[in-house]
């Protein structure tokens, strides 16, 4: 029998029942990164391509590039909300510390990319076995970790540019301006292509992944996607496929 956490004997259900995935807290953070990320890339893609035909409408719906603008920065602010309660989050609470430490990469996570590759070109009967985060869901906590880092510096840059100037060289707009623009660019199409179709368009849980909502996942579903979690919140071993 494999030992069981003590920091998370409390999200061990009654056998057949739900596990907790995601308490309220983590719930409310992410959903206020991705109300505040689809507010930045619905105002924000308009002003990176002013004028496009869809842009230009975009500006008459909304009443103008100044809104537009207005809108953006609403957007940013949250981002900047977040993103600092996060840090709190991490730095000082005991739930926030532990999910970190989960979610750091390890050896065993470069590991589990080679077993699922020789999984996915039928050299292994059997994939690699999760624990309470996967390679996956590591790329893309660190991804917005660094693209909110580079958003939000680059963004303060640009909202007020006049102090900045006044201490920098001009070119460090230009510059802010660039990687604003691209890392945007980047991160719409990763969140669009990698994490819309991992988390909720995958023929496993179209049209939605319920989770980001009740923060629950099934039995079945703990011992599929993350069988190492559930052998330490249960202490039954998860049977792999012959």
């Amino acid at each position: 029998m494999t030992k069981m956490s003590k920091a998370s004997d409390n999200r061990r259900p009654a056998k057949g029942g739900e596990f907790e995935r995601f308490s309220l807290v983590f719930r409310i953070q992410h959903i206020g990164l991705f109300v505040g990320v689809i507010i930045l890339i619905v105002t924000g893609l308009p002003l990176k391509y002013p004028e496009a035909a869809l842009s230009e409408y975009f500006f008459r719906l909304i009443g103008g590039i100044a809104v537009s603008g207005i809108v953006h920065r609403v957007g940013a602010s949250l981002l900047i909300a977040v993103g600092v309660f996060h840090m709190c989050y991490i730095a000082f609470t005991r739930e926030g510390r532990l999910q970190f430490r989960h979610l750091f990469p390890r050896i065993k996570d470069v590991t589990d990319v080679f077993a699922n590759l020789k999984y996915f070109f039928g050299f292994s009967k059997n994939g690699a076995r999760f624990g309470r985060f996967s390679y996956l869901e590591k790329f893309d906590y660190w991804a917005v970790y660094w693209g909110m880092v580079i958003m939000i510096g680059t963004g303060l840059m640009l909202w007020f540019a006049g102090k900045v100037i006044a201490l920098l060289p001009k070119f460090w707009i230009d510059v802010a301006r660039e990687a604003h623009s691209d890392e945007a660019l980047l991160a719409t199409l990763a969140i669009i292509i990698w994490h819309f179709y991992n988390v909720h368009f995958n023929p496993e849980h179209f049209p939605m992944n319920t989770v980001w909502l009740n923060g629950k996942l099934s039995e079945d579903e703990m011992k599929r996607h993350h069988p190492l979690e559930h052998e330490e919140l249960t202490g039954e071993e998860a049977e792999e496929e012959q």
